[in-house]
């Protein structure tokens, strides 16, 4: 329950903060407004002030605060529902219109981006729930193999008592159900300790481990000491990880975007504007097939399905995308799609490394 609480909330802070970014142009307003502009005190002649871009309707109830919360969300939600089935079915036209000049209808790619990473993420976050044990995780096998044993012992009293219930004719139907239960949770703790043991080959080679983890030497102290701490706690180590590809997705766009640029070189009416643009609606795309798959999984899709997803959506998005948005022939646009899943793979490789970096040296 909780954990879809979060995602909600993760996909709300999406929109509203991809709201803050979108421009307001296209929605209706609440009339014109008259007086005087109360940021700058410039007389109003419509409904924002030509001077500043305040809104004239400036509310100071709590009522208004609700309001502003819906308003954000649910204007950001219509101009989704026209932006959406344009990205994933014709992303080639709705980035070279939106780069024409075509902004009223859309989502800007930015407010775009930022509400799918929160989506991702929510979706993630659903799938692979949000339980790390960040302090109370043990740090060692030994305190592991404890923990299961003394879970093993309790288990085995509570059995215990069961079968004395029932063989004393005290117990009933409900009483034999435990008892099936106990022996299937005494079989899973005993699989679980055995793999437990089986780790690392032994205390020994887990002291080795150590050793050798505290004996490495980057030449930077902070990135050595955060390999240190991830090794004596690996969920926070995780933890950390994931919430730094929460924090850092928007740098996809400036490593990305270069690599776009290289493939137009000579080719000078597209510039580096034309390529972010591109870029923020393509990794738009790839985050909303990324949810699509998660919550397949969830649903229990075929593998096989989502496994098609994954191998052809992205170069069938990339080529699609090209030859709209730059006008290109399908020759051109094949080789520079084989380009940039390379380029795609360097990137990713770069991200990689720089949330490593950033997840254990915090």
């Amino acid at each position: 329950m909780s954990g879809g609480m979060e995602a909600a909330g993760d996909i709300a802070t999406g929109a509203l903060l991809g709201r803050a970014v979108e421009p307001r142009a296209g929605e209706d307003g609440h009339g014109d407004a008259h007086g005087i502009c109360l940021n700058c005190g410039t007389a109003l002649i419509g409904e924002f002030c030509h001077a500043c871009g305040q809104n004239g309707h400036v509310h100071k109830t709590l009522g208004s605060i609700g309001h502003d919360l819906l308003h954000g969300v649910f204007h950001f939600e219509g101009k989704i529902w026209r932006t959406v089935p344009m990205l994933v079915a014709h992303p080639g036209s709705l980035t070279r219109r939106y780069v024409d000049g075509e902004r009223a209808r859309f989502v800007s790619p930015l407010a775009l981006f930022l509400f799918v990473v929160f989506l991702m993420f929510a979706a993630l976050h659903s799938l692979g729930g949000s339980e790390f044990d960040l302090d109370r995780g043990p740090a060692t096998k030994a305190e592991k193999l404890a923990r299961i044993d003394g879970e093993i012992g309790a288990t085995q009293a509570k059995l215990a008592r069961a079968q004395a219930r029932l063989a004393s004719g005290k117990g009933d139907a409900d009483t034999r159900d435990d008892i099936t239960g106990y022996k299937v949770t005494l079989t899973g703790l005993r699989a679980a300790r055995t793999e437990v043991a089986a780790l690392a080959g032994g205390p020994a080679a887990e002291t080795k481990r150590d050793a050798a983890v505290d004996a490495i030497d980057t030449g930077w102290p902070a990135l050595d000491e955060g390999i240190r701490k991830a090794n004596r706690n690996p969920d926070l180590a995780l933890y950390k990880l994931q919430a730094s590809a929460y924090k850092y997705s928007w740098a996809l766009i400036p490593l990305s975007v270069p690599f776009v640029a290289l493939l137009f070189l000579w080719r000078r009416r597209f510039t580096m504007y034309d390529h972010a643009i591109f870029v923020t609606y393509s990794l738009a795309f790839m985050m909303l097939l990324v949810t699509a798959v998660t919550l397949g999984m969830r649903i229990g899709v075929p593998g096989w399905l989502y496994g098609l997803a994954i191998a052809f959506a992205p170069p069938v998005h990339l080529f699609a995308q090209l030859r709209g948005a730059y006008g290109l022939r399908w020759w051109s646009a094949l080789w520079r799609t084989v380009a940039l899943l390379v380029f795609s793979a360097i990137t990713l490789t770069l991200f990689a490394a720089l949330l490593l970096g950033m997840g254990l040296m915090e």
